[in-house]
């Protein structure tokens, strides 16, 4: 019991450098940063050597959401939802899609790994500048046709106007519960196809939430006093295909890994029983790498919250239609000199990020408990 003791003195002591750094370097100046975002901090007199700070709760997040002249946040944050679900699609889809081909040890495996994963070595400047030559309107990708003879593209990559998928922020309550019970549903259809008892509770609670939102979502209060639509912005396709080439490889990397932990008499067993390629990988190899696929979801989700430079590099900070909350924050805070206001945004961005952190830390705590 003594020597126990002492070992756990001696590692407090040896920890408690680096909890004290992170306690204040970290978590402070996040403390920090939401204290600010409750003041009214901004304005002319910002710079001031003793600005003045007044307390006003919760007002700058709530005129993020329904103020009048807040409209472009809203898009920005639609923009990076639309960002995060076509990154997850696009990486792990074709990640997986690469991974499999590799898998079957073709000839020149390592070079073909090393050009896939090479993207993943480049900065985001250095992936915007590359795809903002290729998706110029005069040059790269437009002019591909041209060298079979048929008429160049005319699509505007990075400067479309054009928005599909639009709905009106005025309803946003009503969207949000129809939202809710989409996942609901699409939860307990993945539980039902795992027989899971808990499946049928899921699969009611969403399709209630469904017909109630149908039947009363008219009565639900309107976010906003006039109509204000939002949508999925043809001008992001452009840095969608940037952020899909550089991260495809990672997720290539990580699939590829799960596989090979895989035992070969596992697959040769499948084979001798009869299952082709396809239903080895569907029913056997990607359940097994399920874990990889939950934090290759975590970490691209985190990503797709910080493709400042990105956007950065390939629209600039005032191309309206691909926008993005933490550029919005770098914008709002150093351009317009409204630290209250820019403070606020990036603490919702550490919500977010926290919405994906959070429940894949329980998971591998839980997992963790069980295994011992």
């Amino acid at each position: 019991m003594r020597t126990v003791s002492k070992d756990r003195i001696l590692a407090g002591v040896t920890l408690l450098p680096s909890i004290l750094l992170v306690g204040i370097f970290v978590y402070g100046f996040i403390g920090n940063t939401f204290w600010t975002s409750l003041t009214d901090w901004g304005g002319v007199g910002a710079l001031s050597e003793n600005p003045e700070k007044n307390y006003i709760g919760f007002y700058n997040y709530k005129d993020l959401f329904v103020g009048f002249l807040s409209s472009g946040f809203r898009q920005d944050l639609v923009n990076a939802i639309f960002y995060s679900v076509f990154l997850l699609i696009g990486a792990i889809g074709v990640g997986l899609f690469i991974a499999i081909l590799l898998d079957s040890k073709p000839k020149a495996e390592g070079f073909f790994r090393t050009v896939f994963l090479y993207p993943m070595s480049l900065s985001f400047i250095v992936t915007g500048t590359i795809w903002r030559w290729l998706l110029a309107p005069s040059g790269g990708v437009n002019v591909l046709p041209t060298y079979v003879g048929v008429e160049p593209l005319k699509f505007r990559w990075l400067s479309s106007t054009q928005s599909i998928l639009q709905f009106d922020w005025q309803n946003i309550l009503s969207f949000a519960f129809n939202i809710i019970s989409v996942v609901f549903i699409v939860i307990g259809l993945w539980l039902l196809g795992k027989r899971s008892k808990h499946a049928v509770k899921w699969l009611l609670v969403g399709i209630v939430i469904g017909i109630l939102v149908y039947l009363f979502g008219d009565m639900l209060p309107k976010a906003l006093i006039m109509e204000e639509k939002h949508g999925f912005n043809l001008a992001t396709t452009g840095i969608i295909l940037a952020t899909i080439w550089q991260y495809s490889g990672y997720t290539m990397a990580l699939y590829l890994a799960g596989f090979t932990g895989i035992s070969q008499d596992l697959r040769d067993a499948a084979m001798l029983d009869g299952a082709s390629t396809f239903n080895y990988y569907r029913h056997i190899a990607i359940p097994l790498i399920q874990p990889i696929t939950i934090s290759a979801i975590i970490i691209l989700s985190h990503i797709s919250l910080k493709m400042f430079d990105l956007i950065f590099a390939m629209t600039g900070p005032d191309n309206g239609q691909t926008g993005h909350p933490a550029l919005n924050m770098y914008l709002t805070t150093f351009r317009a000199n409204d630290f209250a206001r820019g403070a606020a945004i990036a603490m919702l961005l550490f919500f977010l990020a926290a919405l994906f952190i959070i429940p894949y830390l329980i998971n591998s705590y839980r997992n963790k408990d069980e295994r011992a």
